[in-house]
């Protein structure tokens, strides 16, 4: 596992396909604030929960100059799928390469039920205007996330 990236230090940079068929690009979104978050899977409870928080929060986390991107390791056409059922406005990245995850060292250990196994480390980076991560979120809250930010 790569280690996590430190608040001050520089966004690693990201590129991706989203639902919509859009390259994104890290570099794409200087002047913006972006709350990337990273999440297990589509369409289970907790990500739901999450990816719905965020969608209930958008035109507040928009007003206050965020972009939403969500990073996940399910193929697009999972991302469309979820995305198309829960009215999903803001990008997810399909990672099935893990390269993302890896880069932003949320792709580890878990453990459940006594059984360890890789995954995906829930955990939201803040990035600022200039692509550096003003703070990382790993307590995320999944039904509060869109509040968890805007209380930032």
């Amino acid at each position: 596992m790569t280690q996590q990236p430190a608040e001050g230090l520089p966004a690693p940079y990201f590129e991706g396909i989203d639902q919509f068929d859009a390259m994104l690009k890290l570099t794409d979104f200087r002047g913006k604030k972006i709350a990337l978050y990273f999440y297990p899977k589509d369409s289970t409870a907790g990500c739901t929960a999450e990816a719905c928080s965020l969608r209930d929060s958008y035109g507040l986390l928009m007003a206050k100059g965020y972009v939403i991107i969500g990073v996940s390791p399910d193929s697009l056409k999972s991302h469309k799928k979820f995305a198309g059922k829960h009215e999903l406005p803001f990008s997810i990245i399909a990672d099935e390469s893990k390269k993302i995850l890896t880069d932003y060292g949320v792709w580890g250990e878990k453990q459940m039920y006594g059984r360890k196994y890789m995954g995906v480390l829930r955990t939201t980076f803040i990035i600022d205007e200039n692509g550096i991560i003003d703070k990382i979120i790993s307590k995320v809250n999944t039904s509060q996330h869109g509040k968890q930010i805007l209380d930032l």
